[in-house]
Parts: structure tokens; C-alpha cells; sequence
């Protein structure tokens, strides 16, 4: 619950610029195959996520995300879900595997099965939630490949 309560903790942290509100949020630092399907994933991000544009994110980082406000972040290369067991529920989202987390101030989905893991935190504002996952599901699927299908 630490991680999924500072993991929506970096949604919270704003700052201005350039007269644009920007998020500030950690972004993490994947390596091997998990950095360069990041960098994959990135390149192939929506514009729009729940009808909200897309934010500047600081640091400026090709492994974080943003969109709307309160911000929906997604970050990529994080690590493996603590609460995460091979028993644990899949929510399978246009053929994408999630794994999915209360946290104090929404919800925290995480892949499953990928060669890396991706993200997506999600504020209370906007329900539900997990319809997130279907506007980013086509660029996970894209730019991540799959290890171990969601069952």
C-alpha cells in the first residue's frame, strides 16, 4: 500500500511553467528490454486519455506521462508490484493484462507479462476507472511485447 500511496503521491505535485501547469512525478529508470519499450511506448502514447489532454510532465522524462487534471499519470520501467502473486487477479483490457491496486486517491494498474512494467495511476475524479486502461491499451500492446499472456 506504501508504493501505491506514493506512486498517486507524484500525481499530487505541481508546479508552473511557461505559464502551463506542469506535474512533477519520479520517473523511473528501466534498463535492457524494459528501457527500449519505453521508449517504444512513448513514441506511441494517445493524445487523450479519458478525454483529457495530454500534460507536460517535470522532469521531462520518456518514461512518464500526463494527462488532465487531477493527472492520470503512467510511468514505464517501474517496478514489479509488491503485492503482485502469480494468484493474483488479471484484469485483461483489449489484450492487455492488469493488475489492479487500491491506493488512497484512486487506483494503481500495473501490467502483467510484459518485458516491461507499465504504470497507470488513476485519481478518484474519474470513473471508472479502469476505462483508462482501454485508451492506452492499443500503445501498451504496440510497443510492449508480451511474455506471459493474462489468464
Amino acid at each position: 500500500m506504501l508504493a501505491a500511496s506514493l506512486a498517486l503521491a507524484a500525481l499530487g505535485v505541481f508546479a508552473a511553467g511557461c505559464g502551463e501547469p506542469t506535474v512533477r512525478v519520479e520517473p523511473p529508470h528501466p534498463t535492457g528490454a524494459a528501457e527500449a519499450a519505453c521508449r517504444r511506448l512513448f513514441a506511441a502514447l494517445p493524445a487523450q486519455v479519458l478525454g483529457e489532454s495530454a500534460r507536460v510532465v517535470q522532469p521531462a522524462s520518456a518514461n512518464a506521462a500526463a494527462w488532465g487534471d487531477p493527472p492520470i499519470l503512467l510511468r514505464c520501467g517501474v517496478h514489479r508490484p509488491a503485492k503482485l502473486r502469480t494468484s493474483s487477479d488479471c484484469l485483461a483490457i483489449d489484450h492487455v493484462g492488469w493488475f489492479s491496486e487500491r491506493a488512497t486517491r484512486g487506483y494503481i494498474f500495473t501490467t502483467i507479462g510484459r518485458d516491461a512494467y507499465v504504470e497507470l495511476s488513476v485519481p478518484s475524479a474519474y470513473q471508472p476507472p479502469s476505462n483508462a486502461l482501454v485508451d492506452v491499451a492499443a500503445a501498451v500492446r504496440q510497443a510492449v511485447p508480451v511474455r506471459t499472456p493474462c489468464v
